[in-house]
């Protein structure tokens, strides 16, 4: 599922590409492209995020792999913008449904709070392929003469294949301990742990994790760009051959780090002091981004990309001990808070770059800074959380109660 979504989500960038030629649109117009299905998530987190817990998690992820199936196929005869930005917005509220009850599933499976976090990193690294291969079947079907609609085709039939293993798969049984629990999942329980310490620490987190993290794949290849009327000139400013290469595929280069910094981090979190992991490597986020603007293009080339790593196990970690903080009854509701501020970091982090950079002449560095800030605050946020560890006694408190019996 989590492939399926980011095969859509992270090609974006090459089918605004196409649709702006096809339908005449402005860059604000196809913006809206990436803005509205993150609204659409974002959205559908804080609202519908307490299905999963009312519903249950298997109902909560057939009813949005459902949805999301419905608008992909729909693709095959859209062929208005509006319609296609109607789409994408309906696939954004559809994931919001189907992920928070995935990733209240993935705290039923976990045993404790720890390895609730390795699984949640091995989750988010089938993420981390999917954002890989997504643009690349774009690219694929744009050369060999096919419609980019058919990347969200192929996606349905994926969604298809996960419905029907959904329905085969035998999830763990999922019960209420109590009758008192059990009536207050509503949308207003879930909308007050918005206001909860816990919840609103890691939401905060999250957005801003997103926010710096959306400069890289937004706003890295106009940061790198030499000469802005030559893509060739572009390439040529870079002296070796290895550098022209990287000048290409900086995004693919920084989404296959970020991957496989996942799939390491199944290990890393099941071994290492979390907060300290996060700390470390926020830390580090910060140096690749202040040494990147501070020595120029030629040493972002390398900094940048190389960022994914520090960045692979941050957001899978947020998200894994955030849900851990509270009781499995109120998995999919919490899921659906961070969902929100992940969403919405997506939307507002870009955006606010690219007005600061529009206001200072243009030129993305002055976006980069923006982000640089962001990272710095995620940096003092997670010092402090090393420091002062506030979360220690509510997941030794939670693990207690809720997995004893795992």
């Amino acid at each position: 599922m989590f492939m399926m979504f980011a095969m859509t989500s992270d090609s974006v960038g090459e089918i605004i590409k196409e649709v702006k030629v096809a339908f005449s649109v402005t860059n604000a117009q196809a913006s809206l492209m990436h803005s509205l299905p993150m609204l659409g998530i974002a959205m559908s987190g804080l609202f519908l995020g307490f299905l999963a817990d009312k519903m249950g998690r298997k109902p909560t992820i057939i009813l949005g792999l459902a949805v999301f199936g419905l608008a992909c196929y729909s693709f095959l005869v859209a062929n208005d913008f509006v319609f296609i930005v109607s789409l994408m917005t309906l696939s954004g509220i559809a994931v919001g449904i189907f992920k928070t009850g995935a990733l209240a599933l993935i705290g039923d499976i976990s045993t404790s709070t720890r390895q609730h976090t390795s699984t949640m990193n091995g989750a988010e690294a089938f993420f981390g392929v999917g954002a890989i291969i997504g643009p690349l079947i774009v690219a694929y079907l744009i050369n060999q003469g096919v419609a980019w609609q058919w990347l969200y085709v192929i996606a349905g039939g994926v969604c298809t294949l996960l419905i029907v293993i959904a329905l085969w798969v035998r999830y763990p049984r999922y019960m209420r301990t109590h009758a008192d629990e059990a009536e207050s999942v509503s949308l207003l329980q879930s909308l007050k742990l918005v206001k909860n310490p816990y919840a609103l620490g890691f939401s905060v987190g999250a957005f801003l994790y997103v926010a710096a993290e959306s400069a890289i794949y937004v706003w890295m290849p106009s940061y790198l760009v030499c000469d802005a009327t030559s893509l060739r000139a572009t390439y040529d400013c870079y002296s070796s051959g290895m550098a022209q290469t990287l000048a290409i595929y900086s995004v693919t280069a920084f989404f296959v780090l970020r991957a496989a910094g996942r799939f390491v981090g199944i290990w890393m979190m099941a071994h290492f002091n979390w907060a300290l992991v996060l700390m470390l490597f926020s830390g580090a986020i910060v140096v690749c981004f202040f040494a990147g603007l501070a020595g120029g293009k030629h040493l972002a080339l390398y900094l940048f990309p190389l960022s994914g790593i520090f960045m692979s196990v941050i957001y899978p970690t947020f998200n894994s001990k955030g849900i851990s903080c509270f009781p499995k009854h109120q998995h999919g509701s919490i899921a659906g808070v961070i969902l929100f501020f992940t969403a919405a970091g997506a939307a507002a982090g870009p955006l606010i770059m690219g007005l600061v950079s529009d206001a200072m002449g243009g030129d993305a560095k002055y976006g980069f800074i923006v982000a640089t800030v962001f990272a710095a605050l995620l940096f003092a946020g997670l010092v402090y959380n090393y420091l002062a560890d506030p979360t220690a006694v509510r997941l030794r408190e939670i693990e207690a109660q809720e997995y004893k019996d795992a």
